[in-house]
């Protein structure tokens, strides 16, 4: 694919895909850069993200998140996914997996009005048709509204809570088999320390996010299995 040289936004973007591994098509692309000018237009006017530098945005927000695919990719092995995005604010990082992966049920869901009323718009408008949008608390969720009915194969969160939290408010919505998926910056050992006896960390990954020097990991949660 031929970057277009007039397009300084669309060129990071392959950039960084190629550095990733990841295949980026013309039409994702396209999608991933109109998320990106709705969340910077609304920022303008709603709270949506700290982050307020269109530049930073694309790195902080968009290559952050896309960094994710190749693990989830590589534990989805070929399967598709429902997936639950907890506190996803602009769409972060559910709007970027359900672009990338339009065979995946994604859901957000957030208890602010305002993100999840945005990220209902990006499916609409961008249009991602993978992609909705919930508004409440996590807590409160019913499994039977997935896709489905019988809860998520993956629940993941950016910035939502610490492990104990983001696992014991989400675990009824976990389906049989489902792993939870935490987006951190330091391997957060103290978190670990202070999670449920039984939940386990089966995995933690180190990433690394093209045009960001911060630490990165994810890391991947299990109930343990049952006797």
């Amino acid at each position: 694919m031929n970057e277009p040289a007039s397009n300084p936004t669309r060129a990071r973007l392959l950039h960084a895909a190629q550095a990733l591994g990841l295949a980026l098509d013309e039409a994702a692309a396209a999608q991933l850069q109109a998320h990106l000018a709705m969340l910077q237009r609304w920022t303008r006017v709603y709270n949506l993200t700290a982050v307020r530098d269109p530049q930073e945005m694309l790195a902080h927000h968009v290559l952050d998140c896309l960094a994710v695919l190749p693990p989830l990719r590589r534990y989805a092995a070929g399967r598709s996914l429902r997936v639950l995005d907890v506190g996803s604010g602009g769409g972060l990082p559910g709007a970027v997996i359900a672009i990338m992966q339009p065979e995946w049920q994604v859901s957000t869901v957030d208890a602010v009005a305002k993100k999840a009323s945005f990220v209902r718009q990006v499916a609409a408008e961008v249009p991602v048709r993978n992609l909705r949008a919930l508004h409440g608390r996590v807590e409160a969720l019913d499994p039977a509204q997935a896709p489905g009915g019988s809860g998520y194969d993956l629940i993941v969160s950016r910035a939502f809570a610490s492990l104990a939290d983001f696992v014991t408010l989400t675990r009824h919505l976990l389906a049989p088999g489902g792993v939870w998926l935490a987006m951190k910056g330091r391997a957060p050992d103290d978190e670990v320390a202070a999670l449920p006896a039984d939940v386990t960390v089966f995995h933690v990954e180190q990433l690394r996010v093209p045009e960001l020097a911060a630490q990165r990991c994810l890391v991947w949660l299990r109930p343990h299995a049952r006797a």
